[in-house]
């Protein structure tokens, strides 16, 4: 589906990511972790498109992103659900209707989704905050709307960078149970996180696949790192 071959990125004159491949298999699950600084957010970017390989060859199912021009790109990311770290949305909209935007861009009828919806944010803990501006949200509830956001559209793989970093244990179980049901049906799912913790709960219910950035380099780790 996204597949890194001998990829590396170079970043203000220097090398951020060298020599690494990376293969996310249908219905695989995997964490990546590091250092701060190491590559990860960068690595995610260069598994949906937003940025290109300085070298080496990305492919979005199937297709090099090099032969890829921005529609092509776009399309793409319609079957990657995306949770960045930044939690961007639009202030004149309410949550909810931040949540459904994937569907609003791609044109679908949200009045089909409103069940979906409610089950969703019912899920994430945020059903009384669905009316809410996003000013209004703490940072945990901003966390939890983009995972909802990112998978309101039922996508083929969810690349989520620290999903689970301004939220208490209780609700970074809950998400996290969010994301291996999705897995279950399918959905590749790549985890960047700084939580040894989570890596360990989720290895004892689904087999996750643990990687970490060394020296540029993507290595296999184990959850004791």
């Amino acid at each position: 589906m996204i597949e890194l071959d001998n990829v590396a990125y170079s970043y203000g004159g220097g090398e951020l990511l060298s020599e690494l491949s990376l293969q996310l298999a249908p219905g695989s699950f995997h964490f990546l972790t590091g250092p701060s600084g190491t590559g990860k957010t960068t690595l995610l970017k260069l598994c949906y498109g937003a940025l290109r390989p300085t070298a080496g060859h990305a492919r979005l199912f199937g297709t090099d992103v090099r032969n890829m021009d921005r529609d092509a790109v776009a399309l793409s990311r319609r079957r990657i659900g995306v949770v960045h770290q930044d939690c961007q949305f639009l202030d004149h909209l309410s949550l909810a209707e931040n949540v459904a935007l994937p569907l609003t861009v791609a044109g679908e009828a949200i009045s089909g989704q409103d069940q979906n919806l409610r089950e969703l944010l019912g899920w994430v803990g945020l059903t009384s905050r669905a009316n809410a501006r996003p000013p209004e949200l703490s940072g945990g509830e901003r966390q939890r709307a983009a995972l909802a956001r990112a998978v309101i559209s039922s996508p083929e793989v969810v690349l989520a960078d620290e999903p689970t970093g301004n939220v208490d244990w209780e609700m970074s179980q809950r998400l996290l149970r969010l994301l291996i049901e999705l897995n279950r049906m399918g959905v590749t799912v790549l985890i960047a996180t700084h939580d040894l913790q989570l890596i360990r709960a989720a290895k004892s219910q689904v087999p996750a696949r643990v990687l970490r950035i060394v020296n540029r380099r993507l290595q296999s780790a184990g959850v004791d790192l």
